[in-house]
């Protein structure tokens, strides 16, 4: 097995993209210009964008496979557009772990009961006609709790659409009787957190604060990255563009044209640090293959997440340093490992990759030791 791979050993390394007339991570309170450090204007790339792009590679290989085993444990956790409480009640209710205590009541009216029961009426997701359990001779309208504020807006309103507002009226005061469920035991927890990990590699990655609304607990993960900085000052460039048809039909009259902004760099080569943790791994069941995975996914990941506004972005390098170390403590400290790759500034306005290559230094693999870093071994990818 490749070391890069081995779960139990630790690994510290280093990555370097670019970016060509791009804009690799906007700022929202900046008008979404390049982020740059305001002291020193060398730009910056969150890590939380570094992962975004990791978790969209893995999403996009998951949906090519046709292992449905492999498939449920690729699963992303921060899915565009989700729902993490969602995310979080799918455990609930494959543990059969109660996350709401429903609400109910007795429906006396026969008129009303005939409608929730009619032939033709199909209620919304939550609310169900259940036998009453101290008169079997009675019905109670339930609801389940689980369904979100928007939601249970819907169905409120679906029921009054199909059956009347009589029956809407009273779903909603059933619904104000279901309560949250007590706080998960920890016993629950810990199962609720390793079916979470189980089923989401981000989370066996990354980690996760599950606790808002829905509580899963807490991961901690064993994969984490720094912010990546620029070698050199970057520039951004806030570009007026010209779009020749226009948004509304009353501006038909006053103009041709629109007028838009598009950001970005001329150029930057980012460097960036990352660690894995193997007693962490052991903790969220982190596998080779997640490992093999995610080292695919660095180097691969910006051919799949394209735009007009990211210019040309590529992965330049990745230096992995891996301990041999049984307790998987480490070698060496990572801040002097690191520091083996050394990218100097080039000054003046690099444009291209070539600007840097031949300046780029870095440790001959074999000669470690001789360094005084014994029982780590250097793999460079890309």
């Amino acid at each position: 097995m490749n070391i890069i791979n081995d779960v139990n050993k630790r690994h510290d390394f280093v990555l370097l993209f670019d970016v060509t007339d791009g804009n690799p991570n906007g700022d929202p309170d900046a008008g979404n210009l390049p982020r740059v450090d305001p002291e020193t204007m060398q730009g910056l790339v969150t890590d939380v964008c570094l992962m975004r792009k990791v978790r969209n590679y893995i999403e996009a290989t998951c949906a090519a496979l046709t292992d449905e085993n492999l498939k449920k444990r690729l699963k992303i956790y921060v899915e565009h557009h989700g729902i993490l409480n969602a995310q979080h009640k799918r455990a609930y209710t494959a543990l059969n772990i109660n996350f709401a205590e429903p609400g109910s009541e007795v429906i006396d009216n026969e008129a009303l009961l005939s409608k929730f029961t009619a032939d033709d009426v199909e209620l919304p997701a939550g609310f169900t006609v259940i036998e009453n359990k101290g008169d079997d001779t009675k019905s109670d309208l339930q609801y389940s709790g689980d369904l979100s504020k928007d939601e249970l807006k819907t169905a409120i309103k679906n029921i009054e659409e199909s059956i009347g507002k009589d029956a809407a009226k009273f779903a909603k005061i059933v619904a104000g009787k279901a309560k949250k469920a007590a706080k998960p035991e920890r016993d629950d927890i810990k199962e609720l957190r390793g079916w979470m990990c189980d089923n989401f590699i981000d989370i066996r990655m990354f980690g996760a604060v599950m606790t808002t609304g829905v509580n899963c607990g807490q991961v901690r993960g064993p994969l984490q990255f720094t912010f990546a900085r620029s070698i050199d000052r970057v520039v951004p460039l806030d570009l007026s563009i010209t779009r020749v048809a226009i948004t509304k039909e009353e501006d038909e009259k006053k103009k041709e044209t629109e007028m838009g902004r598009k950001a970005l760099l001329p150029y930057g080569l980012y460097k960036g640090y990352g660690f894995f943790t193997p007693s962490f791994a052991k903790d969220t069941g982190v596998s080779k293959e997640d490992l093999e995975l995610f080292w695919t996914a660095l180097q691969n990941m910006w051919d799949i997440d394209r735009s007009a506004s990211r210019g040309m972005m590529a992965c330049r390098g990745i230096y992995i340093f891996s301990h041999d170390n049984e307790k998987g403590t480490g070698n060496a400290p990572a801040h002097k490992l690191l520091e083996l790759i050394d990218v100097p500034s080039v000054g003046g306005s690099p444009r291209k990759f070539s600007d840097y290559e031949s300046k780029i230094k870095f440790p001959d693999p074999g000669k470690l030791d001789s360094l005084g870093f014994r029982g780590v071994t250097l793999t460079k990818l890309a």
